[in-house]
């Protein structure tokens, strides 16, 4: 009888949790998809452009690759040359898909994102942004498919520029291995970026990547690419990478895809990046890389100060970030004056052709990169070659800068200030980070501090004429003693040696 009673009574425990269990998950099913409606129905009250194929599940997703022929036939060579198993090779594929494939969630992208975004940006910045040509963005028909080309900066270049577009249309991004870290790999993929790795070679990945990217070009999603494929580490504007534009270029090579695709430019610039010391570190000559330690220390003592400055009411903001979109470029226009077939021809002769577009778009890039006070006073306070620069030389400098930036139609951040306001509000950045100081009428620059001006005066650089900026590089000084950053060449040099080495 005891027996029987706890039987009956394990078995009342066991529908009980199952039937909790249940209710828990058709709960949480439904508050889910009330919430996803909630989002989506205010991004459509918003007027937000919303790329329905990232509303489908990752699970149809993964079917269609699967069922991909240029998959199918990767898996078949890949096992016949590594003499593995088809159905090994398989599940490595679906390793890939998982950690590619985004699962784009609207609540977490206008909801959670954009307000974040929008405060810490406040917080630490005054924004900018400019339409170098409103009018032809505007002509973009909407059923075609946008990749918005950015150079890179900073990591907030993510932040900033989905903040700046989310009013707009939702963007995902092509993101590196750093950001497959927890929480920032839950965190991008629930804003719908998919991840890359950027320096693995195996041909499967690289199948699997290339049919991901073009599924989801020929479904209409708008993606943002850093064509430079890293970070800055001396400031200055980087070569392409012709990889992932590679794969959506050939896209148009489909005769069942009748859209066109539109490159936007967009130049992206910063009175004062985030990370700028712990970049320029990795150019600074004959100095080592900072180690992971010193980084993870230095970024735990950065946020905390700031959160102290926070919390007592010192925080100051960081100057300005300035966005600039310039003029879109078609593909279909682009392809139409290069020689017919120029998609379908080999491959070494067809990235000819891809490494011209991107050259073309990254020098549309170069030219709608803004600037900031910060930079136009650095490139100002190195042209003399000099550290003591007298305030009235100085000013006159930066006028003549300005005129020259202007006569090639570079876009001015608060160009209609005079002079002096201007090198006020880079004045008041250069004394919070302690890179120059004033005896009297005169400016002095601290030698340590040299690299990390020439880092901001080489954001625009590029704009300049040649004669202009081989008077103020701090390369090409006398003074052999003083830091500097070490010139590309010289990089691909040391990278050659250690490669023979």
């Amino acid at each position: 009888m005891t027996g029987s009673r706890l039987a009956l009574l394990l078995a009342a425990l066991v529908a009980g949790l199952g039937a909790a269990a249940w209710l828990w998950l058709r709960t949480r099913r439904a508050l889910r998809e009330r919430l996803r409606r909630m989002a989506i129905t205010g991004s459509r009250r918003l007027r937000y452009r919303l790329d329905r194929y990232k509303l489908v599940e990752r699970d149809r997703i993964r079917e269609a690759l699967l069922r991909d022929p240029a998959i199918l036939e990767a898996i078949v060579v890949h096992a016949r040359d590594h003499a593995t198993p088809e159905s090994v090779v398989v599940y490595r594929v679906n390793e890939y898909i998982d950690e590619i494939v985004p699962f784009f969630n609207v609540l977490s992208y206008y909801k959670l994102g954009y307000n974040l975004s929008r405060l810490l940006l406040n917080l630490l910045y005054k924004t900018s942004i400019e339409y170098h040509d409103r009018t032809a963005l505007d002509r973009i028909p909407r059923r075609d498919v946008v990749i918005y080309l950015m150079n890179h900066r900073s990591n907030a270049d993510y932040v900033v520029v989905a903040y700046v577009l989310a009013r707009v249309v939702s963007i995902s991004y092509a993101v590196g291995e750093w950001a497959r870290t927890w929480p920032l790999e839950y965190v991008f993929k629930s804003f719908g970026s998919y991840f890359i790795r950027r320096r693995f070679r195996e041909p499967l990945y690289h199948t699997v990547l290339e049919r991901y990217v073009q599924l989801i070009t020929r479904n209409g999603v708008t993606q943002g690419i850093f064509p430079e494929g890293g970070l800055t580490r001396d400031g200055a504007l980087g070569p392409p990478k012709i990889g992932l534009l590679d794969y959506i270029v050939r896209v148009l090579e489909d005769p069942a895809f009748d859209r066109d695709i539109w490159l936007v430019p967009v130049g992206v610039n910063y009175d004062r990046v985030l990370e700028d010391r712990a970049l320029i570190q990795e150019r600074l000559v004959g100095a080592r890389p900072l180690g992971r330690w010193r980084q993870f220390t230095g970024t735990v003592g950065y946020l905390g100060g700031n959160v102290g400055r926070l919390l007592t009411g010192r925080l100051q903001r960081y100057g300005r970030v300035a966005v600039n979109f310039g003029t879109p470029i078609s593909v279909r226009g682009w392809l139409a004056a290069q020689p017919r077939g120029a998609l379908s021809q080999s491959r070494s002769e067809r990235l000819a052709y891809i490494q011209r577009l991107a050259d073309y778009a990254m020098e549309r890039v170069g030219a709608v990169i803004p600037v900031t006070p910060v930079p136009l006073a650095a490139a100002a306070l190195l042209s003399f070659g000099t550290s003591v620069v007298p305030r009235d030389r100085l000013l006159e400098r930066m006028d003549e800068i300005r005129d020259r930036l202007s006569a090639f139609n570079a876009k001015l951040v608060r160009g209609e200030l005079p002079v002096s306001e201007v090198w006020d509000r880079a004045w008041r950045m250069f004394t919070l980070r302690r890179l120059v100081i004033r005896q009297g009428d005169q400016f002095v620059i601290f030698p340590a501090e040299r690299p990390l001006l020439e880092y901001y005066a080489n954001s625009i650089r590029h704009l300049l004429p040649e004669e202009m900026t081989m008077a103020y590089s701090p390369a090409r000084e006398a003074d052999s003693t003083l830091p500097r950053l070490a010139t590309r060449e010289e990089m691909e040099m040391k990278q050659v040696v250690s490669r023979e080495s």
